[in-house]
């Protein structure tokens, strides 16, 4: 790992009425804070660590999109062709190495970020009691064990042995002597979920300064944690259905009650004003990584979603990228028959809605949310229709774009400049996730009535999401709840569980580590591969490039450790299974 003792601070979080750290950042020399002094100032440690959630960048985003979207059946890269950015062996698997440049730069970047809570934590263990009193340091340390946690938790999905740096192993100077094999994956994820638990039993449910880390969302996380667990250890010889850890689901199913009994977080209304900025923090958002735009922080550029900056639609916006688009097998799997999925048939023909031509095929309200389509407005704005030339390269990567992660066109960017960025914030955890992880724990404990409700509640709030947005393609909807006897059986009621999973949170950069977590990604991404290279949209064909894709199990599961780690220290850390 390369050595994290060397860092200059970044502009520090606003969190609210956070103090000033204008009088050490003036200091000169000028970008470098003298490191004695900022540790006896361990609130502003604090909002430095804070400061990290969206410390990003396309190359290394925070939010995982690449690898989770890209590397799974949802989604293509897009750009300018293959070659556009690194992440095509990400989408392909067979050419993947340890030696893209993303890799490096995410790993460094998550280890920076490690290291600045690891620098918060011993601030506040010199100077906090007497800076801040018992009471706050102690609420301090619990919010930066929890921003620890979500780091790890990031790092662990991705890589799996990683080595386990905490604020003892900084004090005693030993993070060039720390091996990635030291624990196993369980046992990392015992630390995490240690870190995790200790924000749970001191944070507040919800905090006065709103963005700060709060008891509920340590409650997601820690739900996240044991469902991962609760499969194996991520290989799919070793992992999936097969391999349940009743115990762990329980576990699931405690800490996300939490969440469910909070009276600050619920379904919003309508699908899609989730993905409307003005509705950001709404009680939808049980975790999200803040964003702000330079009109309401009254800075020059506000504080933009700098992971997302290629997502942008071609020639829509002036720096519109062309990047994360959803697949042909994506939009199928939003077909509806009665207005219940057609999950065994859904992928037979390649389909796709037109605008203000409706057909005997009808579509889950919630593509008309997810997917930007030529002939429908982009993001429910009729003056901003898609046409076949918002595509870059549309016989590489076809005509659809991705709406989540941007506003509409009418609101603007927070930042024009030689790249363009959004104040949309990543959401970590949606109240409807929580409630999906909760009834898949269900499922697995043998309470499927509990299940369908859930299931259904959500399916309810997607059916009541065409009017107020889009009603233009409301004569191409129809969704129905599941009736009892779907969930009669545990493996149609998992069946349910994936595709409300898949359709509920389509582009929102987690599809491959659920297909990992089922020990389903190799089943399921070979048998995309044999059909999405078939691509054709109104005669142009296009993703032929997935004829050399393939997922190898016992290999894939998990990314490599980069090539560069690897080598600063020699022989420190040990390399993934078959890379």
């Amino acid at each position: 790992m390369k050595n994290l003792s060397k860092y200059i601070f970044a502009a520090m979080l606003t969190l609210g009425t956070v103090t000033s750290c204008s009088d050490f950042l003036d200091d000169s020399p000028q970008g470098v804070v003298d490191q004695d002094k900022a540790f006896k100032l361990p609130n502003d440690m604090v909002n430095s660590a804070y400061a990290m959630l969206g410390d990003c960048w396309y190359s290394y985003p925070f939010n995982l999109w690449p690898y989770g979207d890209l590397s799974s059946d949802d989604c293509l890269k897009g750009g300018s062709g293959t070659t556009d950015t690194g992440y095509h062996p990400m989408e392909i698997w067979s050419t993947m190495t340890s030696t893209p440049g993303e890799f490096d730069e995410l790993w460094y970047r998550l280890y920076c970020a490690v290291s600045r809570c690891n620098r918060a934590l011993l601030s506040l263990e010199q100077y906090g009691d007497s800076k801040l009193g018992e009471e706050v340091t102690k609420q301090r340390v619990a919010e930066v064990k929890f921003l620890r946690a979500h780091f790890y938790f990031k790092f662990i999905t991705m890589f799996r042995q990683v080595p386990w740096i905490d604020e003892n192993v900084m004090k005693n100077n030993l993070q060039e002597k720390t091996r990635n094999d030291e624990f196993t994956y369980q046992e990392l994820f015992g630390k995490i979920i240690n870190d995790f638990k200790e924000a749970y039993d001191v944070l507040p449910e919800m905090q006065k300064e709103q963005n700060r880390v709060n008891r509920v969302a340590a409650a997601a996380y820690l739900a996240k944690c044991y469902l991962t667990l609760a499969y194996g250890d991520g290989y799919e010889a070793t992992n999936g259905y097969d391999h349940i850890n009743k115990e762990y689901m329980q576990k699931v199913i405690e800490y996300t009650n939490v969440v469910k009994n909070s009276p600050y977080f619920g379904y919003l209304e309508d699908y899609g004003d989730i993905f409307l900025p003005e509705h950001k923090n709404s009680k939808e958002s049980v975790f999200a990584v803040q964003t702000s735009d330079y009109k309401d922080d009254n800075t020059t550029f506000g504080r933009a979603n700098w992971s997302n900056v290629l997502n942008g639609v071609w020639g829509m916006w002036s720096c519109g990228w062309d990047f994360h688009k959803p697949s042909q097998d994506l939009v199928n799997a939003f077909k509806t028959k009665n207005g219940l999925p057609e999950f065994d048939d859904y992928n037979k023909h390649i389909d796709y809605p037109v605008n203000g031509q409706p057909t005997t095929q009808k579509w889950d309200p919630r593509l008309f949310h997810t997917v930007g389509m030529p002939t429908f407005p982009y993001k429910y704005e009729k003056e901003y229709t898609l046409t076949k030339a918002n595509s870059r390269t549309p016989n590489t990567y076809g005509y659809y774009c991705s709406m989540k992660e941007v506003p509409q066109r009418s609101k603007g960017e927070t930042y024009n400049g030689s790249w363009q960025a959004f104040a949309m914030n990543d959401y970590v955890f949606r109240f409807s996730d929580v409630m999906l992880m909760r009834a898949e724990a269900l499922i697995e404990t043998d309470k499927l009535a509990e299940a369908r409700t859930i299931i259904n509640d959500i399916r309810q709030r997607a059916k009541n999401s065409v009017d107020k947005h889009i009603a233009y393609a409301k004569d191409q909807c129809e969704i129905a709840l599941y009736p009892e006897s779907y969930f009669k059986d545990k493996e149609t009621a998992r069946k349910c569980l994936r595709w409300e999973r898949r359709l509920e949170l389509a582009m929102e950069n987690g599809r491959y580590f659920d297909l990992r977590r089922w020990g389903l990604a190799s089943k399921t991404l070979n048998a995309y591969f044999a059909t999405e290279k078939n691509d054709v949209y109104d005669g142009q064909t296009y993703a032929t490039y997935l004829k050399d894709a393939h997922y190898t199990a016992g290999k894939n599961e998990f990314y490599p450790i980069p090539y560069n780690q690897l080598y600063y220290v020699p022989g420190l850390y040990k390399q993934n299974k078959n890379y």
